[in-house]
Formats: C-alpha cells, sequence, structure tokens
C-alpha cells in the first residue's frame, strides 16, 4: 500500500467491514454483541485514521473528500439499524439523522461541483464522535446485559435511545449550522 492510497484504502476497509459487522452483531452467536463491537470499533479506527493520514502525507484525494463522510455514513446508519432491530434504537432518531444525512451530502455534493469546499462543523464532528462512541457503549451493554452482568432489571432500551437522542440533537445542530454555511456559499441558481 503507498502511503498516497493509504487514507482511501482506510475509506474502502471501513465500507467493507460495515456488512461484516451488520452479520456478527446481528447473528445470534454467542457473544455477536462482542463480535459487533469488535468490527464496529476497527471501523471507527478507520476513520479517524484515513483523515488524519491523508492531512499528514498531504494525501487528501477528491475520492477521500466525497466517500470518507459517505463510509461514515453507512457505517453509523447500519449500527442504528441494527439497534433499530433489537429495539435499542427509536425511529424517529433514524430518521432525524438520516434527514440530517442526505440534506448534508446534497449540498457537500453541490459545493464540490462548484469546486467550494464547507469544512465539517465541530458541531458535525461531535456528531459523528457522539455516534460511533454511543454506539460502542451500547454494543458494550447488550453484551453485557446478554451475559448477565447488568442484572434483568437494566433498562437497556431506556439507555441506548437516550444517549441515541443525544446524537439526534446534535444531528439537527450540526445540520442546521452546516445549512447556513452552505447558503452562503454555493450558487443555487446554477
Amino acid at each position: 500500500m503507498s502511503k498516497a492510497n493509504l487514507p482511501n484504502q482506510l475509506t474502502i476497509v471501513r465500507i467493507i467491514l460495515t456488512p461484516v459487522f451488520l452479520v456478527l452483531f446481528l447473528s445470534g452467536l454467542e457473544h455477536h454483541f462482542l463480535y459487533g463491537f469488535v468490527v464496529f470499533a476497527i471501523a471507527s479506527i478507520t476513520d479517524f485514521l484515513d483523515g488524519m493520514l491523508a492531512r499528514k502525507n498531504g494525501a487528501v484525494t477528491v475520492f477521500g473528500q466525497l466517500a470518507d463522510p459517505v463510509a461514515d455514513k453507512i457505517l453509523t446508519t447500519v449500527a442504528l439499524l441494527a439497534f433499530m432491530q433489537l429495539d435499542l434504537c427509536n425511529i424517529w432518531i433514524i430518521m432525524i439523522v438520516l434527514l440530517r444525512e442526505f440534506t448534508i451530502t446534497s449540498f457537500r455534493l453541490v459545493a464540490t461541483a462548484q469546486g467550494v469546499v464547507i469544512p465539517a462543523n465541530i458541531y458535525g464532528k461531535l456528531k459523528t464522535i457522539s455516534q460511533m462512541v454511543f454506539s460502542l457503549l451500547i454494543m458494550l451493554l447488550a453484551e453485557l446485559n446478554e451475559v448477565g452482568v447488568l442484572g434483568e432489571s437494566f433498562p437497556l432500551s431506556a439507555v441506548s435511545n437516550g444517549m441515541l437522542w443525544v446524537t439526534a440533537v446534535l444531528c439537527v445542530i450540526s445540520g442546521i449550522i452546516y445549512v447556513k454555511q452552505s447558503v452562503k456559499l454555493i450558487d443555487f441558481s446554477k
């Protein structure tokens, strides 16, 4: 792997790991939540590494600028859908997250087509970090709950949904800020 291509290869690895995560997480195997946790953690680390390496090595590419956030969205959305399947995520959280993600991705595509770069804001980064960290915590709690460490009365669904509502609020805040920035920089008449 060459240095110039490593960040893009890490982005592709994250996309490939997403269905692996889903299969393991929903498999019903013994410790399936733990297996999902490990794969999701590895995929999340690739998100941190690809951007850092691209900037450090001057290897920022158009592919990376477009594919990296899409790979994040694929991974985190699949986790939310898996959580919903197990009653660990309310459908309204997913609706809010997807609305924000499709809107921002559309704005990014228009901006890119016009040669405009709209940087991610701190709230968007906090949203992604919270979504990944909360997803990992939910998987860990689900594993601990399944092996009986937390006790039968542990409110896993309520705790999970509570964390994910924080992410949904960050989605709304970061989305509003991003749209305000975009409206000033994008020519919507083209």
